[in-house]
């Protein structure tokens, strides 16, 4: 534990808002967050080599539909994460009606994503301390409950028991188009679990 604080201490660590010109920073890292994620899921690429279960075939394309993320301002938050300012990962912040989330929840983790050369160090848990210091309020977070996924629910779980004090709840859900998920709910204006 000493030799990540040391290391999270050296690092510098920053996550902001990530504006419309440089969205084409998030746009080169997306594409290695959903082969992470198709280890996890299961996703297979399609005919040209985008992971998309549709025809598209450039990450161009493929691109246009993260644009939503900058079209709605003080309800969608995509947040680059630098690491002694170079990209290190992304975190996507919604709110309602962006959420597939009870009424109650204020914000939901829609995605989050660090370069593997950046996992391990603390790196994840200051940006994610970062992140819920701006927002204030109830939160949600879903992930794959299976075994593929234990290195991301390991994570979770660590992270939110430091930065919540232990106060989140965790249970199984379902969510119509993605399956089966593992849900987090906490909140970051009393520490009380919802």
């Amino acid at each position: 534990m000493d030799r990540i604080n040391n290391e999270i201490n050296q690092l510098k660590v920053t996550v902001r808002l990530c504006g419309v010109e440089e969205k084409f920073i998030i746009n080169n890292i997306y594409p290695l967050y959903l082969h992470d994620l198709s280890e996890v899921w299961k996703h297979k690429i399609n005919r040209y080599g985008v992971f998309e279960n549709d025809d598209t075939r450039t990450l161009t394309e493929q691109n246009r539909v993260f644009d939503i993320w900058w079209e709605h301002p003080n309800v969608l938050f995509p947040y680059l994460i630098t690491v002694d300012h170079l990209p290190a990962g992304l975190a996507f912040v919604a709110t309602p009606p962006f959420t597939p989330c009870p009424p109650s929840i204020h914000y939901y983790m829609n995605e989050f994503f660090l370069l593997r050369n950046y996992r391990g160090k603390g790196i994840g848990e200051e940006a994610f301390r970062q992140i819920i210091k701006k927002m204030p309020g109830n939160w949600e977070l879903q992930t794959n409950p299976t075994d593929r996924n234990e290195r991301a629910k390991h994570f979770w779980r660590k992270t939110l028991n430091t930065c919540t004090n232990g106060n989140y709840s965790e249970e199984l859900g379902h969510h119509p188009e993605d399956g089966d998920k593992l849900i987090f709910r906490f909140s970051t204006s009393s520490n009380q679990v919802i």
